[in-house]
């Protein structure tokens, strides 16, 4: 798998690779003039590989999954939902609906459910860019939402990240025109794992709400020491034409499970669930494990925090051996190698830890996800063994 582009114009697709998921993703290249951005789209080949046999893996680290979920509490609730497994899951919609309100501070009119955020993230697409149109986003940016856009022919209008890989936030608002049906942030960023000042996104969600609709994927902030203060979702409440999403794919641990959530305007929902459905992509077990680790605050802190120690033991550790890995706030870290990255993914996958290689500026960038501890001592150690 191959994503390579320059400074100025990163990775455009970050979809997890497997076996026989090796597709060529469309990317734009983003170009500036004095006064407008425009893009170019193009075909980006991937030419690192995996090998064919994920499950030998001592360490898989390659797709940002939470190594201790689901927890103990949710496989409770999702065995004992599978005898209800013969009914519709609606009333168990609306109670985690409820919930979920409760916890935003919203009505639950204000919560649209999908199986996983990235299902509203393509819903969203779909519905705002079904007539053509453009979006704004960073550059790297998460591409779920993009890559569904362009596929409706609109246009993305790309705007490069900072020196300190926040969002361009100036350069973002400048990027806004007439034709623009959305505005994508996610913070922190994926794939960076930067992170953007919450007080500037905040005025900026504001002030570019006003124009046009604002998606912030808020997937990785609950790795945050103190998420809610840099939520947008306040601007919600405040009635700013705004979705913002999460997911219970990463600090609930339930990847596989796939549950997600925005909380939005009501009239917002509607132009969504007025073309299509929303519960029925849902399943009991799935709704109930929700409930269950919603309410399992003590597995969310713990999930923080071992994330946290493992992600700083991660850093010292590359720090130390001469490497400049990127500040992260989420549960994966990005760093550039030093070796070609294609022997460097075979022999780390021969010592049994799966990571993910990126190419940015025609060097070799290593993305690796945070597993237990044992794990990421596994993965220092191999790193010093195939980097000499």
């Amino acid at each position: 798998m191959t994503q390579k582009t320059n400074r100025r114009n990163w990775l455009k697709s970050s979809g997890l690779a497997a076996a026989g998921m090796f597709l060529a993703p469309t990317i734009v290249e983003a170009k500036k003039t004095e006064k407008t951005w425009y893009s170019e789209p193009r075909i980006w080949e991937r030419n690192f590989s995996f090998p064919p046999d994920l499950s030998k893996l001592r360490a898989r680290l390659l797709a940002n999954e939470n190594p201790y979920g689901p927890s103990a509490r949710t496989k409770v609730a999702i065995m004992e939902a599978v005898a209800g497994g013969n009914r519709y899951g609606h009333q168990d919609a609306a109670r985690l609906k409820s919930m979920i309100a409760e916890k935003e501070g919203v009505t639950p009119e204000h919560i649209l459910l999908g199986p996983g955020s990235t299902d509203i993230l393509e819903k969203t697409a779909i519905v705002s860019f079904i007539d053509g149109g453009n979006v704004v986003s960073a550059d790297p940016a998460y591409m779920s939402l993009i890559k569904t856009a362009l596929a409706f022919k609109a246009e993305w209008k790309s705007v490069p990240l900072t020196s300190d890989y926040a969002h361009d936030l100036d350069g973002m608002m400048a990027a806004m025109d007439d034709k623009t049906k959305l505005v994508y942030v996610c913070n922190p960023n994926n794939p960076t794992g930067s992170i953007t000042n919450a007080e500037k996104l905040r005025a900026f969600c504001s002030k570019a709400a006003d124009q046009s609709l604002v998606f912030v994927d808020e997937a990785y902030l609950e790795f945050l020491d103190n998420p809610a203060s840099s939520s947008m979702v306040d601007l919600v409440r405040a009635g700013k034409n705004l979705m913002v999403t999460r997911t219970f794919s990463k600090i609930h641990g339930m990847a596989g499970i796939r549950v997600g959530y925005t909380v939005a305007l009501p009239e917002t929902l509607k132009k969504i669930t007025s073309m299509v459905r929303s519960n029925m992509g849902l399943n009991v077990t799935a709704l109930k494990g929700a409930m269950a680790s919603l309410e399992d605050t003590a597995f969310q802190e713990n999930s923080r925090k071992w994330t946290k120690e493992t992600r700083e033991y991660v850093f010292e550790a590359i720090s130390n051996l001469g490497y400049d890995p990127i500040p992260s706030y989420t549960s994966f870290m990005l760093f550039p190698l030093k070796m070609e990255g294609q022997p460097y993914l075979d022999q780390m996958f021969d010592h049994g830890i799966g990571v993910r290689v990126f190419e940015i500026e025609d060097k070799p960038w290593c993305r690796v996800s945070m597993g237990t501890m044992k794990e990421m001592e596994m993965f220092v150690d191999s790193f010093k063994k195939v980097v000499g």
